[in-house]
């Protein structure tokens, strides 16, 4: 495919295009709109994690000023489970039994005139339970197993006779805790229906989805919902599934006739809209004594909630992350009495790559190699696990440039041989290769008698860009200047697009607005192509280049022709065409379908006394394919990184082993990265546009963060000589 267009504006650090409406307030979120008749829900929340509804008394709650329903299982309409989608089958309905499967789930909601008088009420309802012993352990027995969920577990080669044969072996279990995606702003949704209409605002990353899954749960047409999101508060993965509290905001405006509004507390962000599930993992290497890889073996047990579909391949990376002969990876999951879990930022890779380089590292030093030496020796020249040679591969450009860049070779190689004072130093790396992912999606685009262009798709931006990268790709393709396109997203209504997830949007909505522009181009010039008035006449798209507004056969300086004196002559207000994009099959390109690499490099510093893990500085190189804008594409490694540090240091979910309540459910207790937890951040950029699309992109939304844990845990082993295999690395690991 050919990429129309001069290039001029893609890679160009520019600002956000919605930049000066989020500062100044006029970019809407969910939660900031309101109608004159807008009332407003509260939720009641279980208070054990597994058991029976014996009674519910509602009456002190319905007698309360302004509260206009009470909604139980008791008296709430049946309703039907969703789709499936790339994510697994949809939460089940709420309030459908008296069952209670996880502490926090909804078991009311109260609908009143304000939101105070909603919240006074929902503490007035009454509920009396059935206890029955909550599975809340992995360990636990009556915990039931899910094995090769989805059928992703690998092999090839034969792993039990390389381990019995390896020079070296590693053999040791990492572990991983929940955390909470806790997006700064709080999920809110605004339903309205009109008739058997819906129009419903939400908090969420894929708008088609919530149309898709409501029109389902309510038996209606898709057609019959439209779902508005164009700003949202951030997401990491919390936006990708339709809740039950969403689903409750639709029931309770459709019994009541009115508007509904409900804006989650932040307790509640942690029972409600997932969470990165935890993982065990054991991870077996060997290698030969010269440092070549001869086995690997990784399985991991996950957490899953008893009723749900939610699943993340930890260890499946592992399969194509070096090239080695003897490969098994495995995945299961254990059922426990816990709220769903869902993506979060690097789902799956966060998890299985802190397991894989920690153990990468410690075969590096168990067979007397540099650990940056060892990966290079074990790179993959080509996809191992299909024999494909990669659409694009830059990894060991990043292991390379990223090392110069950091000061690799000034690293002594003994743990704690380096110094500052009383700090221990250490250098620590980790390698990362983010899986391909892309979905089906279509877009819109127009030139209108101005000359403006103006093109759309359903799609969301949830803070990585996707307004800015868009108009800019938008603008090249049509030619036009950066001021003079306009590109819309957030409306179900607008043409299919996939969900902000998945490092995938940017090459999907990339690639529909790379045909949507080129079909656009194509109509114009079927327009003058036997226009006797036209410079352009007998023009085809293939011997036309657009620039400045205009339309150029190339290679003839003087036969050009503005888009707007075209539409003029044909006496058209504007001209449109649609495009689509469709993920490409690997086999018949002849190559593996790759996505994004990294190298991770970070110095540490541990206080020899108190036990104090400190972060000097991280130089990320990643190859993300073409960068179509290096501004805010180094803005999502920087903010992936400050997510890594947070996964390494800071952030556990801590579950009551009792009574399955989440104990430190506010920003007052559970842990997250702050200013003065970042170091510099250097990120550098390499490799080359990806083979595999028209544009090139391979998306850099998960690579930032995959990748930080493992080389601060490295680090902290380098300074200290004490390998951590569980996370987040406290004082007490390091004293």
């Amino acid at each position: 495919m050919t990429i129309v267009g001069s290039d001029k504006i893609i890679g160009e650090g520019i600002d956000r295009v919605e930049g000066p409406h989020k500062v100044t307030g006029t970019a809407k979120y969910p939660n900031d709109y309101a109608t004159a008749d807008l009332c407003h829900a509260a939720l009641v929340q279980s208070t054990i994690a597994s058991g029976r509804i014996l009674d519910i008394d509602t009456r002190a709650a319905e007698s309360s000023p302004g509260v206009l329903l009470v909604l139980t299982y008791r008296n709430a309409p049946r309703l039907q489970r969703g789709p499936m989608t790339d994510l697994g089958a949809a939460a089940t309905p709420p309030l459908q039994d008296d069952r209670v499967l996880h502490y926090g789930q909804h078991v009311a909601v109260v609908v009143a005139e304000t939101p105070e008088q909603a919240t006074a009420a929902s503490h007035l309802v009454e509920v009396r339970y059935e206890t029955t012993t909550p599975v809340l352990d992995m360990d636990d027995p009556r915990s039931p197993v899910v094995n090769n969920p989805w059928g992703m577990d690998t092999q090839r080669g034969d792993v039990q006779t390389a381990s019995r044969s390896a020079d070296v072996m590693i053999d040791a279990t990492y572990t991983t805790p929940d955390n909470t995606n806790n997006p700064l702003g709080l999920f809110s949704t605004i339903a309205d229906w009109d008739g058997d209409t819906l129009l419903i605002r939400d908090s969420t990353q894929w708008p088609h989805n919530v149309r898709r899954q409501l029109a389902a749960t309510f038996g209606i047409p898709e057609s019959g919902v439209r779902a508005l999101a164009p700003y949202v508060g951030g997401g990491f993965g919390a936006g990708l599934r339709v809740w039950p509290h969403t689903v409750l905001t639709a029931v309770a405006a459709r019994e009541i006739h009115r508007p509904v509004k409900l804006v989650l507390t932040r307790p509640q962000m942690f029972t409600s809209v997932g969470h990165r599930p935890d993982s065990v993992q054991r991870i077996k290497l060997g290698a030969t004594r010269e440092g070549d890889l001869t086995v690997i073996e990784h399985s991991s047990t996950s957490s899953v909630a008893m009723e749900d579909d939610d699943f993340e391949p930890v260890a499946s990376g592992s399969a194509t992350a070096y090239a080695c002969p003897n490969v098994a990876t495995r995945d299961q999951q254990r059922r426990l009495n816990i709220p769903c879990p869902t993506s979060m930022r690097g789902p799956a890779q966060a998890q299985g790559n802190f397991a894989l380089e920690s153990a990468i590292d410690e075969l590096a030093y168990a067979v007397g190699i540099d650990p940056l030496d060892f990966r290079l020796r074990n790179y993959a020249e080509e996809n191992p696990q299909l024999r494909l040679p990669w659409s694009s591969n830059a990894l060991r450009e990043c292991y390379i440039q990223g090392a110069e860049r950091f000061g690799w070779s000034r690293r002594s190689a003994e743990p704690r041989s380096m110094r500052e004072g009383r700090w221990l130093v250490g250098y620590g790396m980790a390698g990362v290769a983010y899986p391909w992912y892309q979905a089906p999606c279509q877009a819109q685009a127009s030139v209108r008698r101005d000359g403006s262009g103006y093109v759309c798709s359903g799609a969301i931006d949830i803070g990585t860009g996707t307004y800015t990268v868009m108009t800019q790709l938008s603008a090249d393709l049509l030619g036009l200047d950066i001021d003079r396109v306009r590109f819309d997203l957030g409306d179900s209504d607008m043409p299919v697009s996939p969900q902000a997830g998945g490092s995938g949007l940017t090459s999907a909505l990339g690639n529909a607005v790379h045909a949507a522009c080129q079909n656009l181009i194509q109509a114009f010039v079927g327009l003058v192509r036997d226009d006797p008035d036209s410079p352009l006449r007998g023009s085809t798209v293939e011997n036309v280049t657009v620039t400045d507004g205009r339309i150029h056969r190339v290679g003839e300086p003087s036969a050009s022709e503005t888009y707007a004196d075209i539409l003029a002559r044909n006496s058209l207000e504007e001209l449109t065409a649609d495009g689509a994009s469709t993920p490409p099959a690997q086999h018949d390109l002849g190559m593996a379908l790759t996505g994004a690499f990294g190298a991770k490099f970070v110095e540490v510093q541990v206080d020899t006394d108190l036990g104090r893990l400190k972060i000097v500085r991280i130089v990320s190189a990643i190859d993300g394919g073409r960068i179509l804008n290096r501004k805010t594409a180094t803005s999502q490694i920087i903010g992936g990184t400050v997510g890594g540090i947070g996964q390494a240091m800071f952030e556990e979910t801590i579950t009551d082993a009792d009574t399955g309540r989440i104990a430190n459910a506010t920003f007052g207790d559970y842990l997250v990265s702050v200013n003065a937890d970042i170091p510099d951040m250097d990120v550098m950029f390499v490799g080359e546009p990806d083979r595999a699309t028209a544009i090139g992109t391979k998306g850099v939304g998960e690579v930032g963060l995959v990748g930080i844990a493992a080389a601060i845990a490295n680090g902290v082993f380098h300074a200290t000589g004490k390998r951590i295999r569980s996370l987040p690395i406290t004082l007490d690991q390091l004293l």
